[in-house]
């Protein structure tokens, strides 16, 4: 079996982090139930409730990063694509009553992602990358076993931190976490307009700390969902809106009380533009925390020259 690194540097391929936009970019087809808190005839912009912030808040974020495209030959001659990757995943305790805001966990992991069967570690220096099979070497199918491996570990640090009377908050929806108690997700990122455009119009019409009314949406899966505009300057009308979400099986009215738990906790970690080019959506713990795990990935070049070595 033979190795072969890509001499590129990997940030010139694809990119395996999704930008943001400015508005969805097409309709989905998701079907959604709007009437959940309000008819859909009565949707207007709800201001925040009179309720006090929780105590603690828990913010959940991953990061990946290719740190080589490579060619693996096996026994037999056939040549396969793969990448060898590196992601973390951490948490963010913000203890609001304190103002204190500290990195509680950190969990840093590597894979050798590739279809080739039974693969060894491959072991750069003191870095190891372990064997990831995959079914296919589609750069879509690489892209999504490095996210699939992001998601696992965000999902095992989702829970270690948890106290009674928190609020966790996932940087992204909320797939495999669900069933945690108290637990949002957190999507900045708007690929697909979900609301037909009488609805929409309520959600580009929101102020800094308004929210939409809560609705139900989902295809395979559900969930609860609304949309919320963060404080910021005024933009295009997409600018400062975020979606969050939680589960479906909660009852509605629980799933209302943490939509208005939302609109008086997010808005307090919005980021500011002379700060963070992604403001304010970046929320402020998240680019902290960010910025500490991609520190915990290591120096991408010394990665790809180390792997380039051990192909040699």
């Amino acid at each position: 079996m033979k190795l072969h690194v890509d001499a590129w540097d990997p940030a010139y391929g694809l990119s395996f982090e999704a930008s943001a936009t400015d508005g969805p970019q097409a309709q989905s087809s998701a079907q959604i139930q709007p009437d959940v808190e309000l008819p859909a005839a009565a949707w207007r912009p709800v201001d925040p409730p009179a309720v006090d912030v929780p105590g603690t808040v828990l913010i959940v974020d991953g990061v990946q990063r290719i740190d080589a495209r490579v060619w693996i030959t096996d026994d037999e001659g056939t040549t396969h694509p793969g990448v060898a990757a590196s992601y973390a995943a951490g948490v963010v305790r913000c203890e609001l009553g304190r103002g204190v805001a500290q990195v509680a966990t950190t969990r840093i992991e590597r894979g050798l992602f590739t279809p080739v069967a039974e693969l060894p570690p491959v072991v750069a220096g003191n870095i190891r990358y372990p064997g990831r099979r995959i079914r296919r070497g589609e750069p879509k199918d690489l892209a999504l076993g490095v996210q699939r491996h992001m998601r696992a570990l965000e999902v095992g640090v989702s829970n270690e931190e948890r106290t009674d009377g928190d609020l966790l908050i996932v940087d992204g929806p909320l797939q495999e976490r669900a069933h945690l108690p108290r637990a949002l997700g957190y999507i900045k990122t708007h690929r697909v307009e979900y609301l037909p455009a009488d609805l929409t119009a309520v959600v580009t019409a929101l102020r800094g700390g308004q929210r939409t009314p809560v609705f139900l949406l989902g295809t395979s899966w559900h969930r609860f969902a609304w949309y919320l505009r963060l404080p910021g300057p005024a933009g295009a009308p997409w600018s400062g809106i975020v979606r969050a979400e939680c589960s479906a099986d909660l009852e509605p009215g629980a799933a209302v009380a943490l939509a208005g738990l939302s609109a008086v906790t997010l808005p307090r970690f919005a980021s500011q533009a002379y700060k963070d080019p992604r403001a304010p959506q970046n929320l402020v713990p998240i680019a902290g925390l960010e910025r500490k795990l991609r520190a915990m990935l290591g120096d991408a070049r010394l990665l790809h020259r180390a792997l380039a070595r051990v192909a040699a």
